[in-house]
């Protein structure tokens, strides 16, 4: 997707380079909106994700070669799976296609724009999302395989909230693909019986794509996530699964708050110290809807409590105080029930806020002395430690800690409230 980004123009300004950068655009909104429901669609009738890929960088390519000079297509989308289709049809009829794969009527026949209607045809985006899921593909590459095929991110970007080099997980999605064109996995839902045990791996991919997107910056914050959409989706999909209304709930509770993490000079604003009053009330409330609904299910899980826990924080927006206590409890419940590193950051965090500064930093290095060599580069995990250590006046300590947390930081805003911190916490006798 980096791609559709224009750089390294040169020549004057003019008609042409105006066309360019509206192509750009257009392909880039393409890109952002519709990447993996065009994916689903060239993917549905072969179970080649690999080539449907390559058919669709395809057509991107050809987009911004010839958008500039005959203009921007009425329906981009439709365009784009036409000349994403023809180019798969053109690989299958090919003699290397011909001797591997049988040919069908879909792949063989031509495709016109007139005659497609892209938003007349289903979303296939959540079947997508549970081919990725099939028992037959590692189970450690099913949510790393949504999150990079259905919802567009990058080897890079997957691999870094699995704290995994990205060239270990490009390896593991390139496997993961294979595996699907091998199996011939349908592009279906599944039976009943097999559904609860797939949306597990979707409802992490979903919570996964909020997280990388949150991740990108500042600017991203303020537009509607997809995360969004597609975890309200899934509650009408899924409306009985208690966990479908949990991550709808988590994921409204933390983007509620994205207007206030920043103040008016794009300086950082932490939890604590935000203005309540800029929260969005409308998510908030529709959030807590969706926690009705997952408590009348009586069937506790990890997203549900993730999304009390956000409740509990949001509980300022009406002149309350945060209830550090009940807190400290739902996050031991959840460390308990589903333990994972950021989880368990979390707690130590809390642990602080309760018992104080020291048992919190014993907490996070209990966590860290258990978790593997790859818990130490978790940002979240070097940030609280440089916070807990300044608390408890180790100084040299805690700028060192800082440093390290700078150096995994990727958010400007974040960066510069980091070294903030690290500058207060220095002593005379450490020059800057």
């Amino acid at each position: 997707m980096d791609a559709l980004t224009p750089g390294g123009e040169s020549g004057p300004a003019g008609p042409a380079r105006a066309g360019t950068g509206l192509a750009a655009r257009a392909a880039g909104l393409a890109a952002r909106d519709s990447y993996g429901r065009l994916l689903a669609l060239l993917s549905a009738s072969t179970s080649d994700i690999a080539a449907a890929e390559d058919a669709l960088a395809d057509a991107f390519e050809r987009a911004l070669r010839t958008w500039p000079a005959q203009g921007t297509p009425a329906s981009p989308d439709a365009w784009l799976l036409t000349v994403a289709r023809n180019r798969l049809r053109d690989h299958f009829r090919s003699a290397e296609a011909r001797r591997t794969f049988p040919l069908g009527g879909e792949q063989d026949a031509p495709i016109h724009t007139d005659d497609l209607d892209v938003d007349a045809i289903p979303d296939r985006r959540l079947e997508l999302m549970l081919v990725c899921a099939h028992p037959a593909i590692e189970r450690a590459a099913h949510t790393p395989l949504m999150l990079n095929t259905v919802l567009g991110f990058t080897a890079e970007q997957v691999g870094r909230a699995f704290s995994v080099p990205a060239s270990t997980m490009a390896n593991r999605l390139v496997r993961a693909k294979r595996r699907v064109k091998a199996a011939r996995i349908p592009f279906r839902i599944p039976d009943r019986g097999d559904l609860p045990a797939r949306m597990t791996a979707v409802l992490e991919a979903v919570y996964g794509a909020y997280v990388i997107d949150w991740s990108t910056g500042p600017q991203a914050r303020q537009l509607p996530s997809e995360a969004l959409h597609l975890a309200e989706v899934l509650t009408g999909c899924v409306p009985g699964d208690p966990e479908a209304h949990g991550l709808a709930a988590l994921v409204q509770l933390s983007a509620a708050r994205g207007p206030a993490r920043l103040d008016a000079d794009g300086h950082f604003v932490p939890l604590p110290s935000q203005d309540p009053s800029r929260w969005d009330s409308q998510l908030i409330d529709r959030a807590h809807e969706h926690l009705r609904a997952a408590h009348a299910r009586g069937q506790l899980g990890p997203f549900q409590l993730e999304a009390a826990i956000q409740a509990v924080h949001c509980a300022r927006r009406r002149g309350g105080t945060t209830d550090w206590p009940t807190l400290l409890t739902l996050h031991r419940t959840l460390q308990a029930i589903a333990p994972s590193l950021g989880s368990g950051v979390a707690l130590a965090a809390v642990t602080a806020e309760v018992e104080g500064p020291a048992a919190g930093l014993a907490t996070l290095d209990a966590l860290l002395a258990g978790a593997g060599p790859h818990a130490r580069r978790f940002q979240p995990a070097r940030a609280t430690r440089a916070h807990l250590l300044d608390q408890l006046g180790r100084s040299e300590e805690a700028v060192a800690a800082y440093d390290s947390a700078i150096d995994v930081t990727h958010d400007a805003a974040e960066r510069r409230y980091l070294r903030c911190r690290r500058d207060s916490a220095r002593r005379p006798s450490q020059p800057g």
